[in-house]
Formats: structure tokens, sequence, C-alpha cells
């Protein structure tokens, strides 16, 4: 069985193209040989030129796509410097804008001061020149927060001139001003009220 596998194997060898161009080649003379040999050598020279072309198109592709990606790199770059200079101005921006609140706040506050000065200032300089029709003095200030000056006067006016009662005059106004007698005591104050008749 052995020699028949290996006999099989031989005459398949024998029979394939690569053995029959070996058995040829040898038999060939030399100008055959020769001719034999500038065919495969001319047969390579295509397949290489065609292997070379294909590998200059395949070159070529590349340097093109590398050519595409230096270009939307260099644009990525010029975009990216934009958007950086932009950020930088608009921090730039947003400094300047906190300065000026901060200014602004500052401004505010010194003139909401001022307000309140001046305002305190009006007040003293109307307690010093108002002119008043009545003055009454010593009435301690719980009894003005819990009546009110209009009420105390009515009150106080009831109980010293009955007979204003029936009259036709009314408060106009009233007020608490501030005690010039004795700084230190706080439960006596002055009231300046004007009366008028309707």
């Amino acid at each position: 069985m052995k020699k028949l596998r290996n006999h099989s194997l031989v005459k398949e060898q024998e029979n394939s193209p690569k053995a029959v161009n070996n058995a040829d080649l040898c038999s060939l003379t030399d100008i055959e040989f020769k001719r034999e040999v500038s065919k495969i050598l001319k047969k390579l020279r295509k397949d290489m030129n065609s292997n070379a072309d294909s590998f200059r198109k395949e070159l070529e592709n590349i340097r093109r796509s590398q050519e595409k990606l230096e270009n939307s790199f260099a644009e990525i770059q010029t975009e990216l410097k934009a958007i950086k200079s932009r950020m930088n101005n608009s921090e730039e921006k947003i400094s300047d804008m906190e300065d000026k609140i901060m200014e602004i706040t500052q401004s505010g506050q010194q003139t909401e001061n001022q307000m309140k000065k001046h305002e305190s200032n009006i007040r003293d300089l109307w307690d010093n020149i108002k002119q008043a029709n009545l003055h009454i003095i010593g009435i301690p200030e719980r009894k003005e927060k819990e009546k009110g000056i209009e009420n105390i006067f009515e009150e106080i006016m009831a109980e010293n001139f009955p007979n204003l009662k029936h009259t036709d005059i009314r408060i106009k106004e009233a007020q608490r001003a501030p005690n010039k007698l004795n700084s230190k005591q706080t439960h006596t104050k002055i009231y300046y009220n004007k009366t008028g008749k309707r």
C-alpha cells in the first residue's frame, strides 16, 4: 500500500506545472532557455511595475490625505487661537464690568450715606426753624407711642380747655422736637402742634 501511495504522489508531482516547467527547462537548449528566462523576467518586471504603480497610487492617496489632515489641523489651530483671543477679550470685559459694578456699588453706598446725612441735617434745620402755635413740655415718650401725638394733644386740650371741645378747631400738624432743655433726659420732650380752623 505504501508503494502505491508514494507512486501516486510522484505522478502528481510530475504532472504539476512546476514539475513540468522544471522538466521542460532542463530539456531546453541554451537559446530556448534564455528565451524562457527572459519571458519570466519580463513577466516579473510587469508584475513589479504594476505593484509599483499601485504603491505609488496608494502613496499619493496617503500624501493627499496627510495634506488634508495638515490643512484641517492648521484650520483647527487658527480657530482655537481665535477662540482663545475671544475668551481673553471676554474675561477682560467681565473684569472691567466687575470693577464698574464695584465702583457703582461704592458710589451708591456713598450717595445713600450722604442722603441720610442730608435728611438728618434737614430734620435738624426744620426742628430749629419751625414756628408753632403751641408748645407742650414734659410728656413721657411711652404715652406718645401708645396713643400718638395728635391724640395726646386732644386729651390735654380737653382736660385743660373743656370749652374748646365744642368748637370747630382741628389739629393741622403735631410732632416731637428734640429736647434742648436737657439732653440727658429722654422722657421729657417738646411738642410743636399747629391748630387751624376748618
